[in-house]
């Protein structure tokens, strides 16, 4: 295992298991750990999570039900391929839904809440100066549920948690884009301002722009990989 690998070792805590076996996976699959088309060993998930095979067999279970892989007879569980039409699909529907929360946040967020996502944000901004996927993910994540809570809409929450699972598999693409990291912190300090001045309007504008120019990124190197 490198030293990279251990970021996806999964803490044994009160929390229950098998959610951090499956968020670890799809962590791995969305930092580019594993990439589309991908087969996944079960050993391999097995020592990348330091867990038994009948929690990764229950994650996978997981993961398959979410369309994050595929299982194919006699060969086993692949990372899912999402053509580009399917992409195209979660993001249309991403920009409806962030911006929507990004709306939702400029108007409703607690005062404890907006400095959570300030806090979220520096942590963002010193990931994205280092060259470690893993920890550039995370924050980012962590980012999105500060928004997600400070929206304090349940069911937009629900929603946009089981789009994620489809937006795993194009985050790793969109990550890799040449520039795309420096440009996205860029447009998130846009959205910070908006949000922190609780524009909601305008909040919702650069919210949408900013998965806009994710989606661009990431359908630019799609085509690249189905040209090839």
């Amino acid at each position: 295992m490198t030293d990279s690998d251990a970021a996806f070792r999964v803490e044994k805590v009160a929390a229950p298991l098998r959610y951090s076996v499956t968020e670890s996976i799809r962590s791995a699959i969305a930092a580019g750990r594993f990439k589309a088309g991908d087969r996944l060993p079960e050993r391999e998930l097995c020592e990348l999570t330091g867990v038994s095979r009948t929690l990764v067999r229950e994650a996978m279970r997981q993961l398959e039900s979410e369309g994050v892989i595929t299982v194919e007879p006699h060969r086993g569980p692949f990372v899912a391929r999402l053509s580009r039409a399917q992409a195209e699909g979660v993001y249309q529907v991403r920009i409806e839904l962030e911006g929507l929360a990004c709306r939702l946040f400029a108007e409703n967020a607690t005062d404890i809440q907006r400095q959570a996502l300030k806090d979220a944000f520096k942590d963002l901004q010193a990931a994205a100066r280092r060259a470690n996927p893993q920890n550039r993910l995370r924050t980012k994540n962590q980012f999105y549920a500060c928004m997600i809570e400070g929206a304090q809409n349940e069911a937009l929450g629900s929603c946009l948690h089981i789009l994620n699972s489809r937006i795993s598999l194009l985050r790793a693409t969109s990550m890799t884009a040449p520039g795309r990291i420096k440009k996205s912190i860029a447009e998130l300090s846009s959205l910070m301002e908006a949000l922190m001045a609780r524009d909601g309007e305008r909040a919702c504008q650069l919210g949408q722009q900013h998965v806009r120019m994710a989606a661009e990124a990431a359908l630019k190197l799609l085509s690249t990989d189905e040209a090839d």
